[in-house]
């Protein structure tokens, strides 16, 4: 079967898509050389890894995979709407979370075993996650939130962690920041 194409206008020239329908495979390319953004969004990562997960037989990878993109359907299918990616590391972040939990859980009951497979499953959450923000730079984050909010105590907490928040989200634990900033409040 040969692949279908197609050629469609891009600003000063043209696109031509090639489809490969047997194999799935997508070609782009543009005549005049033309950078093109083609970036694949998480949620289609995480449904393209699953798929390798199942060719390679990774029982315990495709387990969590298959929960992570049940908790986006969910949510999805809960509030009508389709999530952007901002939305999918928040929930990544909350199945981290619990995950943590859980391995605490299981550490102070014994179950090791358990345990493991909580950690292997925060592993593959995490591979989906922005690079984590460094020291430098939350201190950076805090300091500008406290200068353009003017937080000079304690009460304005909740106006510096509304500044921070969305631009450290899934790159940054917000409990140790909230301290941090609870602390540069009270210094």
């Amino acid at each position: 079967m040969t692949p279908a194409v197609q050629s469609i206008a891009h600003r000063r020239c043209v696109l031509t898509i090639q489809c490969d329908t047997v194999h799935g495979n997508m070609k782009l390319w543009c005549g005049n050389q033309c950078e093109l953004d083609w970036a694949m969004g998480l949620k289609e990562q995480i449904t393209e890894d699953m798929k390798s997960a199942m060719r390679a037989r990774e029982t315990a990878r495709l387990g969590a995979l298959r929960l992570l993109l049940a908790a986006i359907k969910q949510r999805e299918v809960d509030e009508r709407i389709v999530l952007d990616d901002a939305q999918i590391v928040a929930i990544i972040d909350k199945m981290q979370k619990q995950r943590r939990d859980s391995i605490a859980q299981y550490d102070v009951a014994g179950r090791q075993d358990l345990a493991d497979v909580e950690r292997f499953e925060m592993d593959v959450l995490q591979a989906y996650m922005p690079a984590a923000a460094g020291e430098a730079e939350i201190d950076d984050l805090i300091a500008e939130a406290m200068a353009q909010s003017g937080a000079v105590d304690v009460k304005d907490m909740g106006k510096v962690m509304a500044l921070v928040k969305p631009k450290l989200a899934g790159r940054a634990d917000m409990a140790q920041v909230s301290a941090r900033i609870k602390a540069k409040l009270q210094a």
